[in-house]
């Protein structure tokens, strides 16, 4: 016979006058998994890419409009934020009906010396905001050149 632990199955427990506190019992383990916490703060995902003459960034943004983004530059630091509401309401005799929405979200990625902060190059099409951040000339890979020996 081996030990097993005893979980207290209870979602809630005693939360005031217990000092142990199982957040995998409480929350769920898969709800402190990256993905998923990330979608319930609504970050955007994000996918960097690396060129030889620039960074390439991708931020999935869908449902959004270009004069919905707030994007600057602010001490080496490229500053995203979006936001945007809708409502809706219809009446009739009988009753009213109302729907709302409103998401925003706001990401800030800390710029490499090597990038030419006034080159920087941003579209939004098909839900999708790009970035072209282009390199400084001498951060750019240059190709090693071969030294004939004499």
């Amino acid at each position: 016979m081996s030990l097993v632990k005893f979980r207290n199955r209870r979602p809630w427990g005693n939360l005031v006058t217990s000092n142990f506190f199982d957040t995998d019992d409480f929350l769920g383990s898969q709800l402190l998994s990256n993905d998923l916490w990330n979608t319930q703060l609504n970050e955007p995902a994000l996918n960097i890419k690396e060129t030889e003459k620039a960074f390439e960034v991708e931020l999935a943004a869908p449902g959004f409009s270009k004069k919905d983004f707030q994007v600057t530059i602010d001490e080496g630091c490229l500053n995203i934020s979006a936001a945007n509401s809708h409502s809706e309401e219809e009446k009739e005799k009988n009753y009213t009906r109302k729907e709302f929405s409103y998401n925003s979200f706001e990401k800030k990625l800390q710029l490499p010396e090597s990038i030419k902060e006034e080159d920087v190059k941003a579209n939004y099409k098909d839900g999708v905001l790009r970035f072209n951040l282009i390199k400084k000339e001498e951060a750019k890979q240059h190709k090693p050149k071969r030294i004939e020996i004499a």
